[in-house]
């Protein structure tokens, strides 16, 4: 969910929440990092209101941190403990590594390796473990850090899901299209994960809100793996696709269809903080793929951007 889940408007909570699932939404993302657990606990809160609440499904994360790696098993148990307290649940649908991925612990913030995931002692164990309690359904990771050790720990895992960032700025990113990540190109990802047949989740549709007209968030002001700085290139880029739209169609609405055009995705995590935007990203949704001519507008604004900047 967006910042709503973070914050103590309760009663908005579970409106929106229970209006979502009226609308036949079912799936929704939090993790322990967010807003220091609140999200968790928000969401647990809001849906033991929400009627049939038992069709829902939940998934959170695992990030680990540097004083924990000496006891990955238990951290991960720990973490996950925890999460299910705040929810309120006995068990989650998924849980996703939330560490980026890199040869050597640290290189980028929390970064582990693919030794810490898939090694005798390490993340996948760990969780596998939590699985055969019938505490985790799904296990799932995120895809960010270094090309080889990600792929490396995509081909030796258990995942059913993978989540990545993609958005229709994309194309037109050049450089910009490993952010997050130090050589990851994530519309190869995409291609790997096709071929393993991995459920992968979008996320950043709206590029931390740059494709959405909204300032930016207290967390993008915040993080280290997608700065300020790129969120300011972004809101260039989405000015410039917006100005050259057909007219009806706006950059929320193509950043919606894009996003689940990709024959590899299976959903897209969207931030719905009201009624409003649940009726528009589920209108957005239906209404398909996008037309030719837009695709073809995406393609020449994404040639002219990076031969400018050649």
């Amino acid at each position: 969910m967006s910042g709503l889940m973070t914050g103590d408007r309760h009663d908005d909570q579970i409106r929106v929440i229970r209006y979502a699932v009226q609308k036949g939404i079912n799936w929704f993302d939090t993790a322990a990092t967010y807003g220091e657990g609140s999200s968790e606990r928000n969401l647990g809160r809001a849906l033991r209101d929400v009627p049939r609440a038992d069709r829902i499904q939940v998934a959170t994360k695992v990030r680990l941190q540097p004083p924990q790696l000496d006891d990955i098993p238990n951290a991960v148990r720990h973490s996950v403990t925890q999460s299910l307290k705040r929810l309120g649940m006995e068990r989650v649908t998924m849980v996703q590594l939330h560490n980026s991925i890199t040869a050597r612990r640290g290189d980028l913030p929390t970064s582990i390796t693919p030794k810490d995931v898939l090694g005798p002692c390490g993340v996948v164990a760990a969780l596998e473990a939590l699985r055969d309690e019938h505490r985790v359904r799904l296990l799932g990771l995120t895809g960010l850090g270094e090309a080889a050790s990600l792929t490396s720990v995509i081909r030796d895992g258990p995942w059913q899901a993978i989540q990545i960032p993609y958005n229709v700025l994309m194309p037109l990113s050049a450089d910009d299209r490993s952010a997050g990540s130090l050589d990851v190109d994530y519309l190869r990802l995409l291609d790997l994960c096709a071929d393993r047949q991995l459920g992968v989740i979008a996320i950043r549709v709206f590029a931390g809100g740059a494709l959405a007209g909204q300032q930016p968030s207290v967390h993008t002001r915040r993080t280290r793996f997608f700065p300020l700085d790129l969120f300011h290139r972004d809101i260039e880029r989405a000015n410039m696709l917006g100005n050259r739209l057909p007219r009806g169609l706006t950059v929320r609405e193509v950043a919606v269809r894009f996003a689940l055009s990709h024959p590899a995705i299976c959903t897209a995590l969207i931030g719905m903080g009201s009624e409003r935007e649940i009726d528009e990203a589920l209108k957005y949704a239906a209404a398909g793929p996008l037309e030719d001519d837009v695709g073809r507008l995406i393609d020449e604004l994404a040639k002219q951007f990076n031969e400018e900047r050649m």
